[in-house]
């Protein structure tokens, strides 16, 4: 017999995981690789398939979020974190992807400009991230 449960619970634990791996690499880049880290962030929101795909995996980032917040330590913050993201997501589902582009232009070129903080915060908010989900799992 299939435990939906168990198996719902392993695939999110495995996307938040990925997530935390994403966040690590994106800081990593940010700081040793910032011409790689700056076309990459530039490149969001670029056609109608990129935004669709964005706001596809921020649900389901935001969704394995809320099913882990519950396990993890700082539930409270990891719940507030998916929610946002979902609720984000879901305004961002009735602006059309021009707009976004447009907004992501002009937000990523400035957030370009502070790399290094950006490298830090993302290194740190992953290995957060990912000593939450090892806590979590030595339970």
């Amino acid at each position: 017999m299939v435990d939906i449960a168990a198996m719902l619970y392993a695939v999110t634990f495995v996307i938040v995981l990925l997530v935390g791996v994403y966040f690590v690499t994106l800081g990593a880049m940010s700081l040793f690789a910032p011409a790689k880290a700056r076309t990459f962030l530039l490149g969001f929101a670029g056609s109608a398939f990129k935004h669709y795909l964005e706001l596809a995996i921020r649900l389901i980032v935001g969704g394995s979020i809320l099913v882990q917040a519950p396990h993890l330590i700082y539930s409270d913050v990891f719940t507030l974190f998916g929610w946002i993201l979902i609720g984000t997501t879901v305004c961002l589902l009735f602006i059309p992807w021009k707009w976004h582009r447009r907004f992501a232009e002009k937000a990523v070129s400035i957030a370009v400009g502070y790399l290094p903080i950006i490298g830090v915060a993302s290194f740190a908010l992953g290995t957060g991230l990912l000593a939450c989900l090892i806590q979590s799992a030595a339970k």
